[in-house]
Order: structure tokens, then sequence, then C-alpha cells
């Protein structure tokens, strides 16, 4: 009899604990597929801010203007780089007080017309001060002879747009019919070894434009 006892006890509390374990093993079981399925999803997960970063840092290295006259252009207005970017090339200089000697030399051979209805050019830009280097009577001389200035002033016209990259180590054919040389690497470039780009990738509505320190005129006797 208390054999009999003592086997039912038994039974009663083993179908008590049983429950409780499958209890505990569901749950378990239940929280490491959780942390599996999280551990997957952060592991997966992009790291965009980094990605971003570096395309960005990538674009605006290539599509910015840069060099250290870029400062003093205007930040608003028609001469400002938006501005210069919805005007053809011969206007948009125009509208750039650095650039006004350059102007004038290009009114003065009649150039307005032709590099406005240009398309998909390049144009190497000498500031006012680029001019000044030259003597007076120099200066005077070539802006009053037409001819000279017209093959001047063509051969800083190349006829095809160059990006930086392209300034590395090339030479092209000018609207003179001649050749130029580009050389340099990320925001330092020469022409001809002499002329500095002191504001590159200056967009316009038909043309890129370099703006450099030195009037490309080595080729002319004063």
């Amino acid at each position: 009899m208390q054999t009999l006892t003592r086997r039912i006890a038994l039974t009663v509390a083993t179908a008590a604990v049983l429950p409780l374990a499958l209890t505990a093993c569901s749950s378990n079981d239940s929280d490491s597929g959780k942390s599996d399925s999280s551990d997957k999803a952060s592991s997966s997960a992009p790291t965009s801010e980094g990605d971003t970063a570096g395309s960005g840092n990538s674009v605006a290295a290539t599509d910015e203007p840069f060099g250290p006259a870029c400062a003093s252009v205007p930040k608003n207005g028609a001469g400002s780089f938006d501005g210069m970017a919805k005007d053809p090339v011969a206007t948009a200089a125009s509208h750039n007080p650095a650039l006004s000697t350059l102007v004038t030399a290009v009114k003065k051979a009649g150039l307005v017309d032709t590099l406005n209805n240009a398309q998909n050019v390049t144009v190497f830009a000498p500031t006012n001060d680029a001019f000044a280097k030259l003597p007076k009577a120099t200066l005077d001389k070539v802006l009053n002879d037409k001819a000279q200035l017209t093959k001047i002033l063509t051969y800083h016209v190349v006829g095809q747009k160059l990006s930086p990259n392209d300034l590395e180590n090339g030479s092209f054919a000018t609207l003179e019919k001649s050749e130029l040389t580009t050389s340099g690497s990320q925001e330092s470039y020469t022409v001809n070894d002499t002329a500095k780009v002191v504001c590159g990738n200056v967009r316009t509505a038909n043309a890129n434009v370099y703006i450099i320190d030195s009037v490309l005129m080595s080729r002319w006797s004063a």
C-alpha cells in the first residue's frame, strides 16, 4: 500500500514539473532566434553616413570651382558662379570684374559673337593682373593690332570642354590652330609651363573656364 502511494505521488510531481520545463525551453529558443535575427540585421545594415560622405567628397572635388582667385568671385548676381553658368562665355566674363581687360580685348578683336556662339569650348582666361604683367607699350600695340590680337585670344580657346582631370598631362588644339599644353594634378595646374590656373572649373552656358595669371603669348614677339 505504501509503495503504491509513493508511485502516485511521484507521478503527480513529474506531471507538475514537466510543463514548467517545456515553457522554459520554449522561452530560451525564442530569445535565441531574436538575438540571431537582430545580429543579422545589424551586420547587414549599410553604413550610409560613411558611404554618403565618401561619395559627396568625390563629387565636390570634380564639380566645384577651385583655386585662390575663386574667393574674389561675387557670391551673388550675374558675376557669381551660378550667374556665369547661365550666360555664354563672353557675356559671362563681362560680369566678372577680374576679367575686364580680357573683355575689352575680345570686343576690340570682334570675337564676342564668335565666343558666345561656340559650342563646348574651354577658355583659358587671363586676369587683369595677367595683362598688367605685359609692358604697357606691348599691351597697347597688341590691343591696336586686330589681326595679332585675334591670334592671341583664339590661342586661349580649345575646341572642347576640358575637365580638371584632362589638364593633368595634356596637349590640345586651339582655335588659333596650334597647340597648348597643360600639366598638374588635384587643384594645381599650369598652362604651357608658365601660366598658373588661379580659379579653375568655372562653368558658363557653353564653355568651361580656367582663369590664369599670365597671358599666353610667348609664341609672338613683343
